[in-house]
C-alpha cells in the first residue's frame, strides 16, 4: 500500500510520505517538524530542526531567572549559595543574548551533539529506509526486499528479553522513581511490551506518588483502550499514546489540587510500546529513551537518544553556551519547561522508531545518565544480558555519587520464529 503523499524532497523535488525518514528517491534525510515548548508562566515557543530565535531563548532563560531568584529568596546556607551561582550563570547568558540581539541577530544554531543514526546500504522500496547489505525485510516498515520475498514470505516477529532496575541512590532517603516493564495483550493474544520510567518531583513525598499515579494512570488507560480497539496505523498509535499522556497529568494535577501538602508536585514521563516491528515512543520531561545498536565486529555500538530533555541547560548546550561535560553538574539541569501535573497544558513528544533483531531499548531517569555518559551506556547494554546491564548500570552511576534516584529499563529485541 502506498505511503500518503504530504509533500516534496528539498532535493530532488519527488513525492515523500508520513512514515518516511529520508527520501527514497535520493536518500536525504528528513528534517522532523517543528516542536513547540511551553515555558510557565510564558507564552508559547517555537523550535525548528536546527535553529531557534533568541528572543524566544530569552524567554526561557528569564524563566530559569525567575525560578533561581524564588529560590534565593527563600533558601539559606548552601542552598542560598547555589541559587546566587546560578543568578549569576544565568545573568552571563542574559547578557551575550542581549548583545546579539542588538546586532540584529534573530536566530541561532543549535548544535548537533548525538551521534549519528545508523546507515545502511539497502533501501527498502516502500518506505526509502536504509537496511543492512543482508536484510531480508525493512526493518521500517516490513517490506520484502528482494522480489522473490514479496509475496509469499513476512517478516518474523521479535520478542523482548527485558530487565528493570531502581535505587534510592547514595544521597536521597525515599525513591520518587516508578519503572515498569510487562508485556500487553488483547483477551488471550500478546499485541506487545510497555516500558515506562517516571521521575517524581515534590516535597513531603509528593514525588513518589507523582511517578506512580503517572504510570498506573497510563497503564489501566492503555490497557482498556486496546481491550476495545486496536489503532489503524501509526498516526492513531502516537494519538493513544498522547492521550494516555494526558489522562495521567490531569490525575496527576487532580491530586495536588485536592492536597495542599502536594501542591506543585509532578513527574516525567517517558514510554515506549514496543508492537511487532515498531516502538511507539511519548516523553515529557527529562528521563531519556535511547536506541541502541550492536556494532559489527570490532566496531562499537551505535546509540541514539531519542528523546528530547526538556530542560533549560539542555537548550543551552543545544545552542552551545553549555557544554554536555558542563551541563551533568550544572545547577539549574534539574528546571523542566515541561512536566506531568504542572499547570499548563501538556504537550508530549511522540515518534515513532523501527526495530530490529539486536536492537536495544534503554529508558532512564536522570540519575542515571548524570553519571554514566552515553558511551558507557550503550558499552554496557551490549556487553551483557539486560539483567545484568541493568545492574552493571546501577551500580556504576552509585560508585560515581549517586547524587538523585537511578533507575533503568532495558529490552533486547530479537528474533522469534512463527509459531
Amino acid at each position: 500500500m502506498a505511503t500518503q503523499d504530504i509533500g516534496r524532497c528539498r532535493v530532488c523535488g519527488k513525492a515523500i510520505g508520513t512514515a518516511q525518514q529520508a527520501c527514497p528517491h535520493c536518500g536525504t534525510p528528513l528534517a522532523p517538524y517543528p516542536e513547540q515548548v511551553v515555558v510557565t508562566g510564558e507564552r508559547q515557543l517555537a523550535l525548528t530542526a536546527d535553529t531557534i530565535s533568541l528572543p524566544d531563548l530569552l524567554a526561557i532563560v528569564e524563566a530559569g531567572v525567575a525560578f533561581w531568584r524564588r529560590r534565593y529568596e527563600h533558601s539559606t546556607g548552601v542552598a542560598r549559595e547555589q541559587a546566587a551561582y546560578a543568578l549569576r550563570e544565568l545573568s552571563q547568558i542574559l547578557t551575550s543574548l542581549a548583545q546579539q540581539i542588538a546586532q540584529g541577530r534573530e536566530r541561532v544554531q543549535i548544535t548537533s551533539r548525538l551521534p549519528a543514526q545508523r546507515r545502511y546500504p539497502l533501501a527498502c522500496p516502500l518506505c526509502g529506509r536504509g537496511n543492512r547489505a543482508q536484510a531480508r525485510f525493512c526493518v521500517s516498515c516490513g517490506m520484502a526486499l528482494r522480489p522473490s520475498q514479496r509475496a509469499s514470505v513476512s517478516p518474523p516477529p521479535l520478542q523482548a528479553q527485558i530487565a528493570v532496575r531502581s535505587h534510592v541512590g547514595q544521597v536521597r532517603s525515599l525513591n520518587e522513581d516508578t519503572v515498569y516493564a510487562g508485556t500487553f495483550s488483547r483477551g488471550d493474544e500478546p499485541l506487545g511490551v510497555l516500558l515506562l520510567v517516571a521521575d517524581g518531583m515534590g516535597g513531603a513525598a509528593a514525588g513518589e506518588v507523582a511517578s506512580q499515579l503517572a504510570a498506573e494512570t497510563v497503564k489501566t488507560f492503555l490497557r482498556q483502550a486496546l481491550n476495545e480497539t486496536l489503532p489503524a496505523d501509526e498516526e492513531r498509535w502516537l494519538a493513544l499514546l498522547r492521550a494516555a499522556a494526558q489522562a495521567a497529568h490531569e490525575q496527576v494535577a487532580a491530586a495536588a489540587r485536592t492536597d495542599q501538602r502536594r501542591a506543585g508536585m509532578g513527574t516525567t514521563l517517558t514510554l515506549a510500546l514496543a508492537i511487532e516491528r515498531r516502538a511507539y515512543l511519548a516523553h515529557v520531561g527529562d528521563s531519556r529513551a535511547y536506541l541502541i545498536t550492536p556494532g559489527s565486529v570490532n566496531e562499537p555500538p551505535v546509540w541514539q537518544q531519542l528523546t528530547t530533555d526538556h530542560t533549560l541547560v539542555a537548550r543551552l548546550v543545544d545552542i552551545g553556551q553549555l557544554s554536555p561535560e558542563a551541563a551533568r553538574a550544572h545547577p539549574q539541569r534539574h528546571i523542566l519547561y515541561r512536566s506531568l501535573g504542572a499547570d499548563q497544558p501538556l504537550q508530549a513528544d511522540t515518534r515513532v522508531q523501527p526495530l530490529a533483531p539486536g536492537d536495544i531499548l534503554l529508558l532512564c531517569s536522570d540519575g542515571l545518565y548524570n553519571h554514566v555518559t552515553d558511551e558507557e551506556l550503550a558499552q554496557l547494554a551490549v556487553a551483557h544480558q539486560p539483567a545484568r546491564a541493568a545492574t552493571e548500570l546501577i551500580e556504576l552511576a552509585n560508585r560515581r555519587g549517586g547524587q538523585d534516584n537511578i533507575s533503568v529499563v532495558l529490552a533486547r529485541f530479537t528474533n522469534r520464529s512463527a509459531t
